[in-house]
């Protein structure tokens, strides 16, 4: 089983990597650092990984899943509504591959604000 290590400002959070491709790829690109871009309760932010839209992927999200963004070559964080969201719902964009899942409550990400740095590292 693969984890990664998420960290912004006093965030840090875990989340376990499904098996499959999206999640092989970001793997194999880590340690990263970036500017997030918040959008309602989902941060996102470009990668160096670039793959096609999964034949899974979809657009309705669950909080603390972890979905790569195609269209913007993007990791993406959701724990609550989007713009895009209709009532009770979390929703993207667009579809992304979802990759993985966030280990305990994914609310902590509420205080991760837009340019905030983040940083992802594999971790034992």
């Amino acid at each position: 089983m693969r984890k990664i290590e998420i960290r912004s400002g006093s965030v840090t959070a875990v989340a376990t990597l499904h098996a499959n491709p999206t999640a092989d790829a970001i793997w194999a690109a880590l340690p990263i650092s970036a500017r997030v871009n918040r959008w309602g309760e989902e941060i996102y932010f470009e990668i160096p990984v670039q793959l096609a839209q999964a034949e899974d992927a979809r657009d309705v999200l669950e909080a603390g899943e972890l979905g790569y963004w195609p269209v913007g070559h993007a990791f993406c964080i959701f724990w609550g509504p989007t713009p895009a969201s209709r009532a009770g719902e979390i929703r993207a964009y667009s579809p992304v591959n979802v990759f993985g899942q966030l280990e305990g409550d994914p609310r902590a990400f509420d205080s991760v604000s837009g340019g905030a740095e983040i940083e992802i590292e594999r971790t034992e």
